[in-house]
């Protein structure tokens, strides 16, 4: 159930790529932009209004969740944290988590306890989704044939059933705020709002997902069968097929379904510039917007530490350094993977271009290379961002050749100047951060063994089976490995072995850049004396001590049922201290255990929120203060940990803990 999202992610994803090859490989560029020049002034100018007008309705969904939680905030605040927090989820995917991420580190620096954080995410949450609830309930009343893919095959009966029980969920939840007050789900309480405060929250949403319609609904030229209602039939459905692709910005997913969707009433280059448009609204815009502010309080929280940084170091090994480990490496897989995504979609954006101003050789290899080769390197950064997510190092590295690959190919084409410097654009934002990438992949981790060994050869022999069948694809129009696969005019031999040969070759470049194993430090007299060295006083009990790849620093562990516990912070310098907690994390992971530190200090605690554990300050007696209204409590040890999972486990052993402490260091 755990991978449940990725894979129903990948079928979206897969099922978009399908559409879009089939039902608009006729779309060119120059289409999309003479549409986007035809754009009048004033419906940009009306959108952006709407754009400003949605995001500000957003931040009343942190003002209501904070009255909610508990802990009231000002609205300078959560007006900052409610943007910073949906664009940057809105662009990163897997929106309820990594908008989750960014409101706990402002919430907790503003006071707000874990619990009142998280009731005031479960509460915007919940809100965005009645908005959904009520909208859709009312178009598949009102217009259920407007429903892509469903409203066209199924009866009026089926649709008219789900638009009653989506509207009694909506009423259901009001209900219960105002009878009972609480549900208890998987043995816990939880309060409802207030029903009048219910009730808002239903008006509120509803109000949103409109107006966030109505900023692409602007951008569309007129149609006479196209209402509002029919179009936001449309957009409510493509926004929840890209909510649950879990895609950064449903990319693909939710650009296919509002393409489908709008086909029977407005030609395609007009819907795809409107989605241009849109995303670059609703999307990037506020993502630069949001990113800047966001790493601007970062640096006003960091104070004269950050200015230390750049006084030592270069421009570059700054901004490499101090960055949030978490953000950078969220960002740059992202940005990779797109990049990926363009090099396979080139042939359908982009012309294949003139090479008669090039070398003959060179023009003679770039006109056998086509499509195929762009598109190989597409599948290629898709498969390094994977890496780049597992914070890999050789990922880095396959990244940088990759793009600059790419950029070089792309930017001797006449037309495709522009996706050349799209590539080297992302190479300088990705180069810097190598710091962030500190995990030996399996490749590098060890002695060359069978299975590696084994991969090296399958990635060669694919390679070699790929340039093989170049000679039955260069004449396609198209001759992209996937448009290959699915192109009628190949021999089906041809299709099935450039099928197979991509896809044993993207799994074999994975297990070549996948992290090799975390290892450690049996705890000995030999590791004692190593952590002495470091500056630490060996505790009297520990399983092992885990440094990281450098040596530079280290902290012993414990494993305490399914808690692996580092005791203390690690001992070392700052950057390495850093890179020991990830790999802490990664240990965990690998033995398929929770991570937890005993006794850490406050000045890691942003790291530690970096890897998703929760930071409960220590009193006299060793015990966690209790939860209060009141802002957290500043303390000088914290257990942190998952506390969802692993509290009950280690609250029992805190008084053992404390009988076997040292004396601090």
């Amino acid at each position: 159930m755990r991978h449940l999202p990725a894979v129903i992610g990948l079928v979206l994803l897969i099922g978009a790529i399908y559409v879009v090859q089939k039902e608009f490989r006729h779309l060119k560029l120059k289409d999309i932009g003479d549409v986007l020049a035809e754009i009048p002034t004033s419906a940009l100018v009306f959108s952006f209004i709407w754009t400003v007008l949605s995001y500000g309705i957003l931040t009343f969904y942190d003002r209501l969740g904070t009255i909610y939680a508990g802990h009231k905030v000002s609205y300078g605040r959560v007006a900052f944290a409610s943007f910073c927090a949906y664009s940057l989820s809105h662009n990163l995917g897997f929106a309820a988590v990594s908008g989750a991420a960014v409101r706990f580190r402002l919430y907790a620096h503003w006071g707000l306890t874990p619990l009142q954080i998280g009731k005031t995410v479960a509460f915007c949450s919940l809100t965005f989704a009645l908005g959904g609830l009520v909208l859709g309930g009312a178009i598949l009343f009102a217009e259920p044939k407007a429903i892509p893919f469903f409203g066209q095959y199924l009866p009026l009966w089926a649709l008219y059933g789900v638009g009653a029980l989506l509207w009694a969920v909506v009423l259901a939840y009001v209900t219960m705020s105002r009878i009972i007050g609480h549900v208890r789900i998987l043995g816990n309480d939880i309060d409802l709002p207030g029903w009048r405060m219910a009730i808002v929250q239903v008006l509120l949403a509803t109000v949103d997902v409109a107006v966030t319609a109505t900023i692409f609904y602007a951008l569309l030229p007129a149609s006479p069968n196209l209402t509002w209602l029919i179009f936001l039939g449309v957009y409510v459905a493509s926004y929840t097929a890209g909510l649950a692709a879990n895609l950064p910005g449903g990319i693909g997913v939710f650009d296919t379904a509002m393409l489908f969707g709008l086909e029977p009433y407005i030609d395609a280059p007009h819907v795809v510039g409107a989605i241009v448009v849109f995303r670059l609204y609703y999307y990037i815009i506020p993502l630069f917007l949001a990113g800047g502010l966001f790493a601007g309080n970062e640096i006003m929280l960091r104070g004269g530490g950050v200015m230390q940084y750049f006084g030592r170091l270069s421009a570059v090994q700054a901004i490499g350094r101090w960055s949030e480990p978490d953000f950078a490496v969220g960002a740059a897989t992202g940005a990779v993977a797109l990049c990926g995504a363009l090099m396979l979609a080139l042939g359908v954006l982009v012309p294949s271009g003139d090479f008669s101003w090039l070398d003959p050789d060179y023009a003679d290899f770039a006109r056998q290379a086509g499509q195929f080769l762009p598109s190989l390197i597409g599948a290629g950064l898709i498969v390094a961002a994977l890496g780049l997510s597992q914070r890999v190092n050789l990922a880095w590295g396959v990244t940088i050749v990759l793009l600059v690959a790419g950029a070089a190919f792309a930017a001797t084409q006449n037309g495709r100047l522009w996706v050349g410097l799209v590539l080297i654009v992302t190479t300088l934002l990705v180069a810097p951060f190598r710091g962030c990438f500190y995990r030996r992949a399996r490749l590098l981790s060890g002695k060359l063994d069978p299975s590696t060994a084994l991969s090296l050869i399958v990635l060669v022999i694919c390679l070699l089976a790929l340039a093989v069948t170049r000679s039955h694809t260069h004449l396609l129009t198209n001759d992209a490995w996937w448009a290959v696969v699915l192109s009628p005019e190949a021999p089906h031999s041809v299709r099935l072995a450039v099928a197979i040969a991509v896809i044993l070759g993207a799994i074999a470049l994975w297990l070549l850049l996948r992290p090799g194993r975390v290892r450690f430090h049996d705890w000995n007299t030999e590791a004692q004396r190593r952590f002495a060295a470091l500056g630490g006083t060996a505790p009297k009990q520990a399983d092992g001590l885990l440094m990281d790849d450098s040596d530079g620093a280290g902290v012993p562990f414990r494993r305490v049922g399914r808690v692996l516990l580092a005791l203390g912070d690690p001992m070392g310098p700052a950057a390495e201290r850093v890179a020991t907690i990830w790999r802490l994390r990664d240990l965990a992971r690998q033995e398929g255990l929770d991570a937890a530190v005993w006794r850490a200090g406050p000045d890691l605690l942003k790291v530690y929120g970096d890897i998703g554990l929760t930071a409960l300050p220590l009193g006299q007696d060793g015990l966690p203060l209790p939860e209060s209204d009141a802002d957290t409590p500043a303390a000088a040890h914290y257990l942190v940990c998952m506390a969802e999972r692993d509290l009950s486990l280690l609250l029992p052993l805190l008084p053992q803990f404390a009988e076997q402490a040292t004396p601090d260091r």
